[in-house]
């Protein structure tokens, strides 16, 4: 079968680098048949239940990881001979924000819970067992030592076996016919067994985590340096995550509804990003070698991830609700009209992709971040007034509008604004009808 190519790019190095991915598909493949059994054994209110601690840790934990894994990526190559003091430094610096996290995580479940309408069964414990599992989420910085040795096949290999063996553990928890604690505790399983992979990876390279120190003044100037990538990620998380949590406030079964047709929406959106990052370090030569073919190659990205998009997500708006009854074999039959509505998001999202590695290459970090927070309020806003009135409807409806308002919020720029109208070309099929027209 013959992968998709974009013109003016190394085809064949673009095909090398997508066929390198096929263990990254296998993962995404095996987790989201994983997830769709848990769905169906769970039924709508528990996996509603389970969807709303996992989204609002997931947010908690966006602050634990403190934005550091650039900055150690970069401290190691500029300071090989301090690799010990750079890892054990961060490492301290997430345990500790991690350890903070649980009880603060618990609190804002507790204060929400109080004042909600619809509360539901008390998931104190769950959501205290998923912070925990974010905790060990700090040995991820090995994962940055391994990337500054352009050495991430180590890692790669370690949450394969990690998957394989926690998605046994979850088929077999469903087989049984185990409560939902036991579904909690395979994602504490998880995080253990990658923990321990990343760490007898690292040991049997030679090193020792035993030599690792903690450095104050080292802690000092990492946190300076990575504070706005902390609130960066923060703005990610509640962009993707916050429509589960705000849910929660019509009830358990409404979550877990419109968690279904999420899941399925966003399965296969790791696939625009291998593209995406496939295609990145070419922006960046041709930039410096020849500007217009630099925008063409932007331009011809743009037409691409459209051309993916389209096709799908028309074909999903009319088999949306069969794609449902026979993926959750009828338990979620609600969720049809929300996969209609929320698969179109991701034309805005495979966009804000691509246009985001053009803010990377021009240096607009800033611009970045502020259209991620525009998507994000616009998010919280449009849910507030949605969510009350049509519940699942609503969320998604919040979702493609908000998609859409953090994509093209480089219009408003004017120094990004042709990005913006490339965008916009791609969006409307203009560049493709111009072509037919020319021939």
């Amino acid at each position: 079968m013959k992968l998709p190519s974009i013109k003016g790019f190394d085809e064949e190095a673009f095909n090398k680098y997508l066929k390198n991915t096929g263990w990254l598909m296998f993962g995404k493949a095996l987790s989201l048949i994983v997830n769709l059994l848990i769905a169906r054994y769970l039924g709508p209110i528990l996996f509603g239940d389970l969807s709303f601690g996992l989204s609002l840790v997931a947010i908690l934990a966006a602050i634990g990881g403190l934005g550091l894994d650039t900055f150690i990526i970069r401290e190691i190559i500029q300071e090989p001979s301090r690799r010990d003091e750079i890892l054990g430094t961060s490492l301290g610096l997430r345990m500790i924000t991690n350890g903070v996290l649980i009880p603060v995580a618990i609190g804002i479940y507790l204060f929400s819970h109080h004042f909600s309408k619809n509360p539901g069964e008390p998931l104190t414990l769950l959501i205290a067992l998923l912070a925990f599992a974010s905790f060990f989420k700090s040995f991820n910085v090995i994962d940055s030592y391994f990337q500054s040795q352009v050495q991430s096949k180590y890692v790669v290999q370690v949450q394969n076996v990690s998957l394989i063996l926690t998605s046994i553990f979850k088929i077999l928890i469903v087989t049984m016919g185990l409560p939902l604690i036991y579904i909690v505790s395979a994602y504490i399983l998880d995080a253990v067994i990658l923990a321990i992979g990343l760490i007898m990876t690292y040991q049997k390279r030679g090193l020792k985590i035993l030599n690792w120190q903690f450095n104050k003044q080292r802690a000092k100037s990492l946190l300076i340096q990575s504070s706005p990538l902390i609130l960066s990620a923060v703005m990610v998380t509640i962009y993707m995550k916050i429509d589960v949590v705000m849910l929660k406030s019509v009830g358990s079964k409404a979550v877990g509804i419109y968690s279904s047709a999420q899941n399925l929406s966003e399965a296969w959106y790791f696939i625009p990003s291998a593209i995406v990052t496939s295609v990145f370090p070419a922006l960046l030569n041709a930039r410096k070698t020849d500007f217009s073919r630099y925008q063409k190659r932007l331009g011809n990205l743009y037409d691409l991830l459209v051309y993916i998009n389209i096709p799908i997500a028309i074909f999903i708006s009319f088999f949306g609700a069969d794609i449902i009854h026979i993926a959750y074999s009828g338990k979620y039959d609600g969720a049809g009209p929300m996969l209609s509505i929320h698969i179109w998001s991701g034309i805005f999202v495979f966009l804000g992709m691509a246009s985001s590695q053009y803010l990377i290459a021009e240096g607009y970090t800033k611009i970045s971040f502020y259209r991620t927070a525009a998507g994000a309020t616009a998010n919280i806003l449009l849910n507030l007034w949605l969510i009350p009135k049509f519940a699942g409807v609503g969320a998604s409806i919040a979702t493609l509008i908000a998609c859409f308002i953090s994509t093209f919020y480089v219009l408003l720029i004017p120094k990004t604004r042709q990005q913006g109208i490339m965008m916009l070309k791609s969006l409307f099929l203009i560049t493709a009808f111009q072509k037919i027209f020319k021939s």
